[in-house]
């Protein structure tokens, strides 16, 4: 059967595990914008507005600087957008290893499927490990297996009894056929006509 190449199931987990990651992360900074940068205030006020020198002849304490919410923008967005790529990078990878790993059981039953296909029934999958769907499927497919081999057999031995029992009558069929003549020649009415 013939059909169109698509995207591997690899590729498709790949892409989903790596656009879940990013959806977490954005997800995550924009709970950070929202709730944090928020409450920053756009401008800061600086309190310098006193006098110069304070009480007992002391300077007063230099001014606060604190940064505004444009200036936690501007030093965010770079790390948060770079962090974004780190996720993406990550999830791109990771995905692609993880679902490897997922879908090692499908390849050998694949495989097997193919043995089996090509006329190797004697072969089995024999997955280990835990009960799961792909577990499942595996011993589904080895009782099968199993099964149709066992048919094949029965069906050889039947081939194999019929033929032998299709051969015999015509043998014994061709050894009657000679036997009366062979009898006629050995009667004894044939042999006292022969001596008078």
């Amino acid at each position: 059967m013939d059909r169109a190449p698509g995207p591997s199931v690899r590729l498709k987990l790949t892409l989903s595990y790596a656009g879940f990651l990013m959806l977490a992360g954005v997800l995550l900074l924009a709970v950070v914008w929202v709730f944090l940068l928020r409450y920053v205030p756009e401008v800061i006020q600086s309190g310098t507005d006193g006098p110069s020198v304070g009480q007992g002849g002391r300077r007063p304490p230099a001014p606060l600087i604190a940064p505004n919410r444009s200036d936690l923008v501007d030093a965010f967005a770079p790390k948060a957008a770079a962090m974004l790529v780190f996720l993406l990078i990550f999830g791109l990878v990771g995905g692609w290893l993880l679902a490897g790993r997922m879908l090692a059981p499908l390849t050998r039953i694949t495989r097997a499927t193919r043995q089996a296909g090509d006329g190797s029934l004697s072969h089995r999958i024999q997955l280990d490990g835990r009960g799961d769907e792909f577990r499942e499927l595996a011993d589904a497919f080895d009782a099968m297996l199993a099964r149709l081999e066992a048919h094949v057999a029965e069906q050889r031995r039947f081939a194999a009894n019929a033929s032998h029992e299709l051969r015999t009558p015509s043998r014994s069929r061709r050894r009657c056929s000679t036997w009366p003549a062979t009898i006629r020649t050995a009667t004894p009415a044939n042999s006292s006509s022969a001596s008078v």
